[in-house]
């Protein structure tokens, strides 16, 4: 028979119990892992999200994905399922269910097969990790706690993640072939994925001088945002000894991606939309168009026909000018097999005794001119400037000028239409971004 004083102790003990589990003072992010529940430190995560792309790093350790372009900041991408050799869950979307983890000062998204919920917890009820709880590991378990009747393995990702104590440099995430039982290696022997992902002001220096020297191109405010992220998806992918540009192929190859589309060409019926989509609607009949660097021909025929089908009654006016005189001289003759021209500019085609041309609602508006746009321009004042990837092989100096220039021809509602990867300063305002940006005067 229980004595009275035991059973007021029994009782005093488990409400005690009660109050300690039901106190919250640790939180973690539960998700799975090889269908068993695991946990985190929330205090670790940064955020949640979802990726399908992460780029390459060649020679990096099995369980690496490579790299993730987190809004900016280049991030090292960990499969805790590789890392752990736990079977992986078949995703039908392609999307990867990711952690974001800062641990001290450096950030890793790591992919899990599921994400579930913040699970509030007492620090008290966490037991020490024992090899039964799980498939890992046990210096990689921080616990094991039970709540609600799931069990959860509490992971340690500082150790996880941090350096190798003895390791004199603070080296991390190798890039080599390894294990997670060896996971730092000597700092002299790899390099990091941060240390290949990181942008250099000496690298990407002597890249922009490769591209002026070999291309023409000028990295400048035009451009930089584009050359910075081009730069850093080049060195992600490539040894550091092999960064930099020896050639005009290895120029070309980084610059695969930057021009607009349809360069040199019709533009084709799909990106013809986009700009016709763009279009605003303009205050008056009379348009007037100027489209410096007009090449052989080909966007200032593709654009009249946009400008006509887009505005049908206006009355529109392109001065297309070129610093090549043979090119230009040949561009008002020019004529077509019907089969190169896209529907859309079919209907102002003639044939001719050569083939076709365009017809004189088209050919009339048009008016190329031999002109160095850095020379004074004769053009009236505009509604539009078409001036596509131009600016990006114009010294950086004459850039401002150019845009200058831009600014006193231009009406007050008139638009510049820019290259897919350019921009202008905070004097402008975008009303479309790429693959066709559209910049508008700041009132």
């Amino acid at each position: 028979m229980v004595e009275i004083k035991d059973l007021a102790k029994v009782n005093a003990d488990f409400q005690a119990q009660k109050e300690r589990v039901e106190s919250v003072d640790f939180k973690i992010i539960t998700f799975s892992l090889g269908g068993k529940d695991y946990g985190i430190d929330i205090m670790n995560v940064k955020e949640i999200a979802k990726a399908d792309k992460f780029t390459y790093v060649p020679n990096a350790a099995s369980f690496i994905r490579g790299v993730y372009n987190l809004r900016g900041d280049i991030i090292p991408i960990i499969d805790l399922r590789l890392f752990f050799h736990l079977p992986q869950e078949k995703k039908g979307d392609g999307l990867e269910n990711m952690l974001i983890l800062r641990i001290d000062e450096r950030v890793y998204g790591t992919v899990v097969d599921k994400i579930d919920k913040v699970v509030s917890i007492n620090s008290s009820t966490v037991q020490p990790p024992h090899p039964i709880f799980g498939d890992i590991n046990i210096k990689y378990i921080s616990g094991v706690v039970e709540k609600e009747g799931n069990l959860y393995v509490i992971l340690d990702v500082v150790r996880i993640f941090s350096q190798n104590e003895d390791a004199k440099n603070k080296t991390r995430i190798p890039i080599q072939e390894n294990t997670a039982d060896n996971f730092v290696p000597s700092p002299s022997s790899v390099q990091t994925v941060e240390q290949k992902a990181s942008v250099t002001d000496t690298d990407i220096g002597f890249i922009k001088e490769s591209l002026m020297a070999l291309k023409r191109f000028q990295a400048g405010p035009i451009n930089d945002a584009w050359v910075h992220q081009r730069f850093i998806d080049w060195s992600a992918t490539r040894p550091a000894s092999d960064l930099q540009l020896k050639n005009a192929n290895d120029a070309d190859e980084f610059l695969d991606g930057f021009y607009s589309p349809c360069e040199g060409i019709f533009w084709d019926e799909e990106y013809a939309n986009l700009v016709k989509s763009v279009l605003p609607d303009m205050p008056s009949n009379s348009i007037q168009v100027w489209n410096p660097g007009c090449g052989k021909g080909y966007e200032s025929f593709s654009f009249a026909c946009i400008l006509k089908l887009r505005y049908p009654n206006a009355r529109i006016k392109i001065w297309a000018n070129d610093n090549d005189i043979m090119v230009i001289s040949n561009a008002p003759n020019m004529t077509f097999d019907l089969e190169e021209v896209p529907e859309y500019c079919r209907s102002f085609m003639v044939s001719g005794r050569n083939g076709y041309t365009f017809n004189s609602t088209i050919k009339d508006s048009i008016v190329f001119e031999y002109h160095d746009v850095l020379n004074e321009a004769t053009v009236p004042y505009l509604d539009i400037i078409l001036v596509r990837d131009l600016l990006s092989f114009i010294k950086t100096q004459d850039q401002k000028k150019l845009v200058e220039i831009f600014k006193e021809k231009l009406k007050n509602t008139g638009i510049i239409i820019m290259g897919q990867n350019e921009t202008l300063n905070d004097e402008w305002r975008a009303i479309s971004k790429a693959p066709v940006p559209v910049f508008m005067r700041n009132e």
